[in-house]
């Protein structure tokens, strides 16, 4: 009996390696044919350097870039895709998605959704909306919070690893945490007491901190908080407790956060990114600013509500809206505040319509290549992987993407990608002109 305890400690530590061993496997992507591939194009964007490159190719071994450049020779054997008269870039990323949502824009939509559409069915709308946004160029997203979809968006993105669905990297924020009461549904029965919610609904730091423990023990690669909805919610303490649970991991915050206020508390207590601002003043940039956080601004979105609003007061409204945005965004430009792509898509209709996000942010003042770089490698070091995406780097994934003009004389261009290639793997081509060895 004396030898039994170490015995069992020892048995303990073989069976939790043979765990890691094996939950590694279950997250290891589907890999490209161990095969040299070179891309040609007439031109590449180098957006770390900001210019634009020409004759240019991108040597491809397996799922990794061996290098990219002007002129570069093909390795002799390489399999050569030649796109012609296009504009290479790296794969764009998204860094504030929904994929688990299909909602239409339509009144009591959301509570419908949550009522009558189970989590299977959730999960296969989600593989559907990552098809749709991988097609469209965006080869990794950050996607913040699953809509009322449990840990789906987890599954989903084990789903994508494993080859078995197509669709970006993924990282996932799963159930997204908000005060009780302050997050959708609205108005329902009280008698319901089981009603599903949108978010997991807490009230004081410690349920806010066993939240946070919950949805990183069952894989969140971040977290969402809701520092205010119309107004601010969730108190600074809250907001702590979640942040101090993530940054033990490792992981990162990202907090909505339309007020000042709540702009202002979701800081202070330490979160990595402020989503939407959609109500920020120049003190909440220099706040950004000074936190060293990153600013996801969501803009299309009002954009595209105005494009369709046929209601005075709500006209108005959206005038205000967007107007504060191109002042926010000026202000961000000249403090220098970190700017990341996050097109919010969460109907039918905007799935995979991330490039409209790039557009609108340059339509509001964002030079061309600014806008680009807040879709690659600005979003990349929001999500903590620009070591491996975001740049058409040595070593990083070959996730390529390819439109027919130029982009940075019209930034539209990346609403119509041609060719993604993701981690080695052609996912789309409407370019080449010919593949040969």
């Amino acid at each position: 009996m004396a030898c039994s305890a170490p015995r069992a400690a020892v048995a303990r530590k073989i069976a939790a390696c043979a765990l890691a061993v094996a939950l590694v496997a279950l997250a290891t992507p589907a890999r490209a044919e161990n095969v040299v591939v070179a891309v040609r194009a007439a031109r590449m964007l180098d957006v770390r350097a900001g210019k634009m490159l020409h004759d240019a190719v991108v040597i491809v071994d397996g799922d990794r870039i061996r290098a990219a450049g002007e002129r570069l020779q093909p390795p002799a054997g390489a399999r050569v895709i030649d796109l012609g008269n296009a504009t290479i870039l790296p794969g764009l990323i998204d860094c504030h998605t929904h994929l688990m949502a299909r909602i239409p824009d339509e009144p009591d939509a959301y509570t419908l959704a949550l009522a009558t559409k189970s989590q299977a069915f959730r999960a296969l709308e989600g593989a559907a909306n990552a098809r749709a946004t991988l097609l469209a160029g965006f080869t990794s997203v950050r996607d913040v919070e699953s809509e009322g979809s449990g840990y789906a968006d987890a599954a989903l993105r084990d789903a994508v690893y494993q080859g078995l669905v197509e669709g970006p990297r993924m990282m996932v924020a799963t159930r997204g945490i908000a005060a009780t009461g302050a997050y959708n549904p609205f108005y329902v029965s009280p008698d319901l007491k089981d009603f599903p919610t949108g978010a997991q609904m807490i009230t004081g730091a410690d349920e806010a901190r066993r939240a946070a423990r919950e949805q990183l023990g069952h894989g969140a690669d971040l977290l969402k908080v809701y520092a205010d909805w119309d107004t601010p919610t969730l108190t600074v303490e809250e907001l702590r407790a979640v942040v101090e649970e993530a940054h033990k991991q490792r992981k990162k915050v990202a907090a909505h956060a339309d007020s000042v206020t709540g702009i202002a508390n979701a800081l202070a207590a330490g979160v990595d990114s402020i989503e939407h601002a959609t109500h920020g003043d120049r003190g909440s940039m220099a706040l950004i600013k000074a936190k060293g956080a990153f600013w996801v601004p969501t803009r299309a979105a009002f954009a595209e509500a105005r494009a369709g609003s046929k209601i005075p007061g709500q006209i108005a409204w959206l005038d205000d809206v967007i107007e504060n945005g191109r002042k926010n965004l000026a202000i961000a430009r000249k403090l220098g505040v970190k700017i990341a792509v996050g097109y919010d898509a969460s109907s039918p209709e905007r799935q995979g319509h991330s490039a409209r996000e790039i557009v609108e942010l340059h339509r509001l003042g964002l030079p061309a290549l600014d806008a680009i770089r807040a879709a690659t490698m600005w979003a990349a070091e929001l999500l903590g992987r620009a070591a491996f995406v975001g740049t058409l780097d040595k070593g990083h994934f070959a996730d390529v993407i390819a439109v027919s003009g130029d982009p940075l004389a019209d930034v539209g261009e990346l609403e119509r990608v041609k060719f993604v290639m993701k981690g080695g793997v052609v996912v789309k081509d409407e370019l080449a002109k010919s593949t040969c060895r």
